[in-house]
């Protein structure tokens, strides 16, 4: 605790100072993002480190395993969150990040994990398509290589999800929002970003939209991946 209380202080006395123009201008002009960020809730990532973004650059959605439930009757955060984003706030891109090690995603792989975390499981029984794909599909890859690719394989099918949210169809259909899909690999610090052309994951260079409604993929494809 002390050490939070300490950065606390540190960002009041020095961090805020430098850049109280910036926090003003924020204050009184609201908050305007061009990109709504989906990843995971864990610890290692911090989206605002790794896009070198300011305070106001990015509206973020986190929880475990970065998933998007498909839109329905009974709206929890994220889907308001997404409507919100999209709707009110007008957002240009969306861009949805798994990572590398991810928890979530072993969990997935072994459901048994969370016999007792109920609320895990339910949670991670809307990542089912990803678990069926891989146990379909992926059953040559073990350990490390399965991760990666069912990481992967999550990301594009969150993608699916988001594109089941009303507001985010009506956007898609109107051209003016663009979906992204990226891994982050915590070891070396590198993005890879799907390319809807090659049918890869392959280092970021630039932002690949890819969309549930035009991208192609040939499943198992995406397992060789450069990293």
């Amino acid at each position: 605790m002390e050490k939070l209380v300490q950065g606390v202080h540190h960002f009041q006395n020095e961090l805020f100072a430098e850049q109280k123009e910036l926090f003003e201008r924020l204050t009184t002009d609201g908050q305007s993002p061009e990109t709504l960020f989906i990843t995971c809730s864990d610890s290692r990532i911090d989206p605002n480190l790794l896009t070198q973004s300011q305070p106001g650059d990015l509206f973020i959605i986190r929880n475990a395993g970065n998933i998007v439930p498909p839109h329905g009757p009974n709206p929890g955060g994220t889907q308001a969150t997404i409507e919100y984003a999209v709707s009110v706030i007008g957002v240009k891109r969306i861009i949805v990040c798994g990572h590398s090690k991810c928890g979530a995603m072993q969990a997935l792989l072994n459901p048994e994990s969370t016999a007792d975390l109920p609320s895990v499981s339910h949670w991670l029984s809307h990542a089912e398509a990803t678990r069926r794909i891989m146990k379909e599909n992926y059953g040559h890859l073990e350990g490390e290589a399965c991760l990666i690719a069912t990481t992967e394989e999550n990301v594009l099918n969150q993608i699916e999800n988001l594109c089941t949210h009303p507001a985010v169809a009506a956007r898609l259909a109107r051209r003016d929002l663009t979906i992204h899909a990226w891994v982050y690999k915590i070891e070396t610090g590198e993005v890879f970003s799907y390319n809807p052309t090659e049918e890869q994951f392959l280092p970021l260079n630039e932002l690949v939209p890819v969309q549930a409604r035009n991208y192609r993929r040939a499943v198992g494809a995406i397992s060789q991946s450069v990293y």
